[in-house]
Protein backbone atom coordinates (compact mmCIF):
# COMPACT_ATOMS: atom_id res chain seq x y z
CA UNK A 1 0.00 0.00 0.00
CA UNK A 2 1.75 3.60 -1.06
CA UNK A 3 2.33 5.76 1.85
CA UNK A 4 4.45 9.66 1.52
CA UNK A 5 7.02 7.25 1.84
CA UNK A 6 7.14 7.26 -2.13
CA UNK A 7 8.24 10.51 -2.51
CA UNK A 8 11.23 10.23 -0.78
CA UNK A 9 13.60 9.68 -3.91
CA UNK A 10 12.93 13.07 -5.21
CA UNK A 11 13.65 14.68 -1.62
CA UNK A 12 16.77 13.07 -1.88
CA UNK A 13 17.68 14.13 -5.55
CA UNK A 14 17.45 18.28 -3.86
CA UNK A 15 19.85 17.22 -1.00
CA UNK A 16 21.97 15.81 -2.75
CA UNK A 17 24.21 18.24 -3.42
CA UNK A 18 24.05 19.20 0.07
CA UNK A 19 25.57 15.58 1.29
CA UNK A 20 27.90 15.65 -0.64
CA UNK A 21 29.34 19.07 0.78
CA UNK A 22 28.60 17.60 4.61
CA UNK A 23 30.57 14.70 3.01
CA UNK A 24 33.56 16.89 2.07
CA UNK A 25 33.70 18.39 5.12
CA UNK A 26 33.68 15.19 7.29
CA UNK A 27 30.55 14.80 8.62
CA UNK A 28 29.30 11.43 9.21
CA UNK A 29 26.04 10.00 9.05
CA UNK A 30 25.74 8.66 12.76
CA UNK A 31 26.56 12.75 13.73
CA UNK A 32 23.57 13.40 11.84
CA UNK A 33 21.04 9.89 12.80
CA UNK A 34 22.09 11.26 17.16
CA UNK A 35 21.54 15.28 16.08
CA UNK A 36 17.96 14.49 14.45
CA UNK A 37 17.23 12.65 17.98
CA UNK A 38 18.62 15.09 19.73
CA UNK A 39 16.53 17.50 18.18
CA UNK A 40 13.22 15.60 18.75
CA UNK A 41 13.89 15.39 22.64
CA UNK A 42 14.82 18.61 23.17
CA UNK A 43 11.13 19.68 21.29
CA UNK A 44 9.14 17.56 22.79
CA UNK A 45 10.87 18.02 26.26
CA UNK A 46 9.75 21.64 25.87
CA UNK A 47 6.79 20.89 24.94
CA UNK A 48 5.48 18.79 27.42
CA UNK A 49 7.35 20.97 30.34
CA UNK A 50 5.82 24.60 29.19
CA UNK A 51 2.19 23.32 27.96
CA UNK A 52 0.50 26.40 28.60
CA UNK A 53 2.38 27.98 25.83
CA UNK A 54 0.63 25.62 23.26
CA UNK A 55 2.35 27.71 20.38
CA UNK A 56 5.25 25.52 20.63
CA UNK A 57 3.09 22.47 19.34
CA UNK A 58 4.57 24.67 16.08
CA UNK A 59 7.50 22.91 16.56
CA UNK A 60 6.43 19.89 15.95
CA UNK A 61 5.96 19.83 11.96
CA UNK A 62 9.04 22.05 11.51
CA UNK A 63 11.15 19.44 13.64
CA UNK A 64 9.36 16.73 11.66
CA UNK A 65 10.23 18.69 8.74
CA UNK A 66 14.01 18.95 9.56
CA UNK A 67 13.83 15.52 10.86
CA UNK A 68 12.68 14.17 7.62
CA UNK A 69 15.41 15.96 5.63
CA UNK A 70 18.07 14.69 8.35
CA UNK A 71 17.32 10.99 7.88
CA UNK A 72 17.30 11.64 4.28
CA UNK A 73 20.65 12.75 4.79
CA UNK A 74 22.23 9.99 7.16
CA UNK A 75 21.01 7.46 4.52
CA UNK A 76 22.22 8.84 1.90
CA UNK A 77 26.07 9.53 3.69
CA UNK A 78 25.66 6.37 4.50
CA UNK A 79 24.83 4.56 1.43
CA UNK A 80 26.56 7.08 -1.16
CA UNK A 81 29.57 7.94 0.88
CA UNK A 82 30.62 4.71 2.24
CA UNK A 83 29.57 5.43 5.78
CA UNK A 84 27.18 2.11 6.28
CA UNK A 85 27.90 0.16 9.47
CA UNK A 86 26.63 -2.16 11.71
CA UNK A 87 26.41 1.08 14.40
CA UNK A 88 24.62 3.24 11.96
CA UNK A 89 21.94 0.36 11.47
CA UNK A 90 21.08 0.37 15.06
CA UNK A 91 21.41 3.91 15.49
CA UNK A 92 19.02 4.44 12.77
CA UNK A 93 16.12 2.33 14.19
CA UNK A 94 16.58 3.42 18.03
CA UNK A 95 16.19 7.32 17.18
CA UNK A 96 13.65 6.98 14.98
CA UNK A 97 11.68 5.07 17.42
CA UNK A 98 13.11 7.62 20.23
CA UNK A 99 12.11 10.52 17.84
CA UNK A 100 8.94 9.59 17.52
CA UNK A 101 7.99 8.54 21.37
CA UNK A 102 9.84 12.13 22.14
CA UNK A 103 7.15 14.10 19.74
CA UNK A 104 4.08 11.77 20.56
CA UNK A 105 3.99 11.77 24.33
CA UNK A 106 3.53 15.42 24.66
CA UNK A 107 -0.14 15.35 23.51
CA UNK A 108 -0.69 13.10 26.40
CA UNK A 109 -0.74 16.55 28.94
CA UNK A 110 -3.11 18.18 26.67
CA UNK A 111 -6.72 17.84 28.28
CA UNK A 112 -8.56 17.71 24.81
CA UNK A 113 -6.44 14.24 23.74
CA UNK A 114 -7.38 11.50 25.56
CA UNK A 115 -3.65 10.49 27.18
CA UNK A 116 -4.50 6.74 26.88
CA UNK A 117 -5.02 7.30 22.98
CA UNK A 118 -1.83 9.18 22.97
CA UNK A 119 0.27 6.30 24.49
CA UNK A 120 -1.60 3.77 22.22
CA UNK A 121 -0.60 5.58 19.49
CA UNK A 122 2.73 6.45 20.74
CA UNK A 123 2.70 1.81 21.45
CA UNK A 124 1.47 1.23 17.93
CA UNK A 125 3.68 3.57 16.01
CA UNK A 126 6.64 1.79 17.61
CA UNK A 127 5.09 -1.70 16.57
CA UNK A 128 4.43 -0.32 12.97
CA UNK A 129 8.22 -0.18 12.57
CA UNK A 130 9.26 -3.13 14.49
CA UNK A 131 7.28 -5.31 11.91
CA UNK A 132 9.02 -3.01 9.29
CA UNK A 133 12.44 -4.16 10.71
CA UNK A 134 11.35 -7.62 10.68
CA UNK A 135 10.77 -7.56 7.51
CA UNK A 136 14.71 -7.95 6.90
CA UNK A 137 14.66 -11.11 9.12
CA UNK A 138 11.62 -12.26 6.76
CA UNK A 139 13.95 -11.82 3.87
CA UNK A 140 11.61 -9.20 1.80
CA UNK A 141 13.78 -6.31 3.10
CA UNK A 142 13.00 -3.16 5.48
CA UNK A 143 9.51 -2.63 5.09
CA UNK A 144 7.62 0.65 4.68
CA UNK A 145 4.38 -0.52 3.69
CA UNK A 146 1.08 1.41 4.78
CA UNK A 147 -1.21 2.75 5.12
CA UNK A 148 0.48 4.91 8.00
CA UNK A 149 3.93 4.47 7.75
CA UNK A 150 6.92 7.18 9.16
CA UNK A 151 5.64 9.99 6.88
CA UNK A 152 2.22 9.76 6.74
CA UNK A 153 2.59 9.76 10.82
CA UNK A 154 4.55 12.95 10.51
CA UNK A 155 2.64 14.73 8.53
CA UNK A 156 -0.32 13.64 10.74
CA UNK A 157 1.22 14.91 13.70
CA UNK A 158 1.98 18.39 12.63
CA UNK A 159 -1.24 18.46 11.25
CA UNK A 160 -2.59 17.75 14.77
CA UNK A 161 -0.10 19.84 16.53
CA UNK A 162 -0.61 23.25 13.70
CA UNK A 163 -4.70 22.67 14.86
CA UNK A 164 -4.27 22.37 18.37
CA UNK A 165 -1.86 25.13 18.45
CA UNK A 166 -4.67 27.61 17.25
CA UNK A 167 -6.86 26.19 19.34
CA UNK A 168 -9.00 24.72 16.23
CA UNK A 169 -10.24 20.66 17.41
CA UNK A 170 -13.88 20.33 18.10
CA UNK A 171 -14.50 18.80 21.44
CA UNK A 172 -16.33 16.24 20.60
CA UNK A 173 -13.46 15.03 17.89
CA UNK A 174 -10.56 15.56 19.81
CA UNK A 175 -10.41 12.82 21.88
CA UNK A 176 -11.02 10.31 18.91
CA UNK A 177 -7.91 11.42 17.13
CA UNK A 178 -5.43 9.48 18.46
CA UNK A 179 -7.07 6.33 19.45
CA UNK A 180 -8.01 6.74 14.98
CA UNK A 181 -3.68 6.96 14.43
CA UNK A 182 -3.43 4.32 16.73
CA UNK A 183 -5.61 2.29 14.85
CA UNK A 184 -4.17 3.28 11.55
CA UNK A 185 -0.46 2.28 13.12
CA UNK A 186 -1.83 -1.06 14.30
CA UNK A 187 -3.24 -1.70 10.49
CA UNK A 188 0.22 -0.59 9.32
CA UNK A 189 2.13 -3.18 11.66
CA UNK A 190 -0.30 -6.00 10.22
CA UNK A 191 0.47 -5.35 6.70
CA UNK A 192 3.95 -5.72 7.12
CA UNK A 193 4.01 -8.44 9.31
CA UNK A 194 1.20 -10.46 6.80
CA UNK A 195 4.15 -9.06 3.98
CA UNK A 196 6.74 -10.77 5.58
CA UNK A 197 4.53 -13.65 6.02
CA UNK A 198 3.72 -14.21 2.43
CA UNK A 199 7.25 -13.08 1.02
CA UNK A 200 6.63 -9.60 -0.56
CA UNK A 201 6.80 -6.39 1.02
CA UNK A 202 4.98 -4.82 -2.29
Amino acid sequence: MPTLYALKPAFQGRLRPLVNRLAAIGVTANSITILAALMSIAAGTAIAILHEWRSLLLLIPVVMFVRMALNAVDGMLAREHGQASTLGMYLNEFCDVVSDLALILPFAVFPQFSPWGVVAFAISAVLAEFAGVLGIAARIGRNYAGPFGKSDRALALGVVAVLCAAGLWPASIAPLVFPAMATLSLLTAINRIRAGLIGSAS
